[in-house]
């Protein structure tokens, strides 16, 4: 297939047939450019290629005027369109134009964990007792080990503290009553920085932007609640939900009376700085929520975990602490963190959680464009593929997947993070086409597809009352300055259209996706007479 692959990035054609919305099929590999196979399966001599036909031609004409205004023209784009169904490029716009995809990069992150870990993968997380256990004590510290799994939260389960709750049974029924130690959070089987090469630092307060550990809690997120104090001239009073979060916090803000609606200003320069508050609250008024990213997301778990514990009756001698150098780890420094050595050796594990089902997670990414899960795959499979779960690894596991299965050029798809938050990511429209095409013609499409958003519903809420309502599934993508969409439409007689639209330099990314929904449903009307049956 990789032969195939080629053929289709060198010639823009693809010589596949498929039924509707099922995986594509070959009965052989396309021939290069100009032959025509004869009876013995050798090239003989060029053939011209065939004119397009003239509802290709309006195709091409149409969407060339909507990337041909005054405003579009000032922007870079790159755009691709592929039949799926019958192989032909229908519209190409320097499909070639390595450019900024945004969060279109988490259509490859996607395609390539389905590839190296499988829809059914699961996330473990670990408790480990670091000494014996005498008397209902452990004699030394419970370690939080994590794996990389992002979803312990309420999310996919009933409260935000489910999972520690089920992990606190199970010490419970070890006999375990009384932590002599402290209950220390391990977030070292990732490794390197926590934060994303290139990410904007503007950016890193944001939930969008959380930093990227093998433990993580709540989505490494802290809600902030600001409410003006009951007397003038009192300081605004802060409360996190999740409620005892420690926070290095300057309160210089007052509480004042209204009207006019005073201002509050709340400046934290990195996620490891002091929180600085200042301005004025009205008596009386609202409280003002904000979310944060949080420092440290293994405290962050390891306190909640304490948290848990101390309200079931549980005894822990010295609070919560983390570890994020590996050397200092007992279990990723240790011999193994394997539970097959769990009666054996110490640490010894006492109790673990299995997360849901990694297409679970899948769709999270893509319907939700939620950027810390894609993250912490893209480290896992640096950490499967490559033996390290850093975002280098993960970059060196998905280059692999990109030039070696899908067949693509390095330039095709850059890879620097698995969301696509960073721009020094790249791609070609040709690039995420190929990986598409890819995907049809395997086992993992369907999976794939019940990714993407649909066109008209609450996951993609665009192109309402057309026909790629209901019918379109594609992933966005935005960023300063950059738009994209990406994904897979239904002509008017059923046949299936991959398509991918980047832009760079656009003023307006409003605007862009503006041109982006015209030409989606532009390809959802298309029509064109279906090819005369073989033999015929």
């Amino acid at each position: 297939m990789r032969g195939a692959r080629a053929a289709f990035l060198a010639s823009g054609a693809l010589l596949f047939t498929a039924g509707v919305w099922g995986p594509a099929t070959t009965s052989s590999r396309p021939t290069p450019p100009g032959t025509i196979p004869s009876r013995s399966g050798s090239a003989e001599s060029p053939q011209p290629t065939p004119p397009p036909e003239p509802e290709v031609r309006a195709l091409r004409r149409d969407l060339s005027g909507l990337l041909g205004g005054a405003r579009a023209r000032s922007a870079q784009w790159s755009v691709l369109v592929v039949s799926l169904d019958r192989g032909d490029t229908l519209f190409a716009r320097n499909e070639a134009l390595s450019v900024v995809p945004a969060s279109n990069m988490k259509v490859v992150t996607v395609a390539a964990a389905l590839h190296f870990l499988g829809s059914s993968f699961a996330y473990r997380t670990f408790l480990w007792g670091d000494g014996p256990t005498e008397e209902g004590h452990l004699r030394g510290d419970l370690i939080l080990y994590g794996t990389g799994d992002p979803g312990i939260s309420d999310r996919f389960f009933r409260t935000r503290t489910s999972v520690f709750e089920d992990l606190a049974d199970q010490l419970a029924a070890r006999g375990v009553r009384h932590i002599d130690g402290a209950i220390v959070g391990d977030g070292t089987y990732f490794s390197g920085p926590l934060l994303g090469p290139g990410w904007n630092p503007r950016d890193l307060n944001e939930r969008f932007a959380a930093a990227v550990t093998g433990l993580s809690y709540n989505e490494n997120i802290v809600m902030l609640r600001i409410a003006p104090s009951t007397r003038l001239g009192g300081a605004p009073t802060v409360e996190t939900t999740p409620p005892g979060f420690p926070l290095e916090l300057h309160n210089a803000a007052e509480t004042v009376a209204g009207p006019p609606r005073p201002m509050l200003w709340l400046d934290r320069p990195t996620p490891t700085s002091q929180i600085r508050l200042h301005g004025e609250m009205t008596r009386g008024g609202p409280a003002i929520w904000r979310r944060l990213t949080v420092p440290d997301p293994p405290l962050f778990a390891a306190r909640a975990l304490l948290e848990v514990l101390e309200s079931r009756g549980f005894r822990v001698g010295r609070g919560a602490r983390s570890v994020r150098d590996a050397e200092r780890s007992r279990i990723t420094g240790g011999r193994a963190w394997a539970p097959g050595l769990a009666e054996t050796e110490q640490p010894r594990l006492l109790a673990s959680h299995t997360s849901p089902e990694l297409i679970d997670y899948l769709k999270v990414i893509n319907h939700e464009s939620h950027n810390l899960f894609a993250e912490s795959i893209f480290k896992t499979m640096g950490k499967v593929v490559m033996s390290q779960g850093s975002f280098v690894s993960g970059a060196r596991a998905v280059r692999s997947f990109t030039t070696g299965e899908v067949g693509l050029g390095t330039h095709d798809v850059v890879a620097v993070d698995g969301s696509g938050l960073s721009r020094g990511n790249r791609s070609t429209a040709g690039g995420l086409v190929a990986v598409m095409l890819y995907l049809a013609h395997s086992p993992r499409w369907e999976a794939f597809l019940s990714t993407l958003p649909e066109a008209g519903t609450s996951s993609l809420r665009r192109m309402y009352r057309t026909r790629a309502a209901g019918n379109l599934r594609a992933k966005t993508g935005t960023i300063e300055g950059v738009s994209a969409l990406t994904g897979v439409v239904a002509a008017r007689n059923g046949e299936r259209l991959v398509f991918s639209i980047l832009s760079n330099g656009y003023r307006s990314t409003t605007a862009a996706k503006r041109v982006e929904d015209r030409i989606a449903v532009r390809l959802a009307d298309f029509l064109r007479t279906p090819p005369e049956p073989q033999g015929s």
